[in-house]
């Protein structure tokens, strides 16, 4: 009499653990799709984000650390000239370097580092007021340290703009941040301004020239 009750229990048992098998399926193929899809939103040769990771932690560092919160933009000098004298492979090699160095001393920070093109960076990162300079120089140097490509030394030189969220009210969102430091990297850059120079709220609100600062050749950073 209780044969045909436990018939039916053990089949439906049968058919859930049927059932969880392609399910099972299902979540490991998304599980692989995710990661690849993660894969494909990192630069291949320095193994970092794009722009719209970092204007994602941007804006969400700002929500929650805007005192603390800094988005430097930092660009390799004198690339060209490396690609030109010592082929690509070398100027691969330095950004390679570049991104790898910037990507560990952001990490260390709470923060993220983009490349955002050829051969420019940013990042968001928490520091403290008073560390700021100290930080960018310490930065600075670090970028700086020679490496070696094929027995060839090579010498990292970057300029890095700075634009610290607290001190640009109503620049509240990523791409007025970013527009600002990189208005001060190319003020570094230009020698208008020394290094670890602090973007100002006219600097965030320099108005381009068909999405570009200008004077900029390269892919300008999205505007707010």
């Amino acid at each position: 009499m209780h044969a045909e009750p436990a018939l039916r229990q053990r089949s439906r048992i049968l058919a859930l653990a049927a059932a969880a098998v392609p399910l099972a399926v299902v979540v490991a193929d998304d599980v692989r799709v995710r990661r690849h899809l993660h894969a494909a939103r990192r630069d291949p040769l320095t193994g970092l984000p794009g722009r719209d990771a970092l204007a994602t932690r941007t804006t969400s560092l700002a929500r929650t650390h805007r005192d603390l919160l800094h988005v430097l933009v930092a660009d390799a000098d004198g690339l060209k000239t490396v690609n030109d004298t010592l082929g690509h492979a070398a100027g691969d090699t330095l950004i390679a370097a570049i991104g790898h160095r910037l990507g560990t001393w952001a990490q260390a920070r709470g923060g993220l580092a983009a490349r955002i093109g050829g051969d420019e960076f940013a990042v968001a990162v928490l520091l403290e007021r008073a560390a700021t300079l100290r930080e960018v120089t310490a930065l600075r140097q670090l970028l700086a340290q020679p490496l070696d490509h094929s027995g060839q030394r090579l010498i990292p030189a970057v300029s890095i703009g700075t634009a610290r969220a607290a001190d640009l009210p109503g620049a509240a969102d990523a791409s007025r941040l970013l527009r600002g430091a990189d208005m001060a990297m190319y003020r570094v850059k230009t020698r208008e301004k020394p290094p670890g120079y602090l973007a100002t709220r006219h600097d965030a609100y320099t108005p381009t020239v068909h999405g570009r600062r200008p004077g900029r050749p390269g892919t300008h950073l999205p505007l707010g």
